[in-house]
């Protein structure tokens, strides 16, 4: 796609707004729609996006695949984390009451917050590695 300027030069336009984009989703989930399913999908589609237009190398140097396999699990773990958490603190699993120690209404607040930074984790590698896993087939 090299002699698609047009192309290439509204993507790096628009790439970042939908960088910005899924971070304002992730970030209004509490508030209104959104969450980190849907921010880990638009995150990951601006990353894909960019590997269509400037090549598969080009996001593999920007997102490397071994950072996709770490992301994976990492998210997984801070979604368990923070249920275990409130676990330890004497409640249920995923009872975020007590994260911040008698104020249960921020310890809900943080306690959603970090569950869906690890979904966002979680869907936005996961959709990564599917999309390497694909574009780079045939390249062998």
């Amino acid at each position: 796609m090299r002699l698609d300027t047009i192309l290439r030069i509204v993507a790096k336009i628009f790439i970042p707004f939908i960088l910005m984009f899924g971070l304002y989703v992730q970030l209004h989930g509490d508030f209104g729609p959104g969450g980190g399913f849907q921010a880990g999908v638009i995150v990951a589609a601006g990353i894909i996006l960019y590997g269509i237009i400037y090549g598969i190398n080009a996001a593999q140097r920007a997102v490397p695949p071994g950072l996709v396999e770490a992301m994976m699990p990492l998210g997984v773990a801070i979604f368990a984390g923070v249920g275990i958490a409130g676990f330890f603190t004497g409640r249920n699993y995923l009872d975020y009451s007590n994260l911040m120690h008698g104020d249960m209404v921020h310890g809900q607040h943080w306690g959603v917050f970090l569950v869906e930074i690890g979904v966002l984790v979680t869907v936005s590698s996961t959709m990564l590695a599917i999309f390497y896993a694909f574009a780079g087939r045939g390249r062998e």
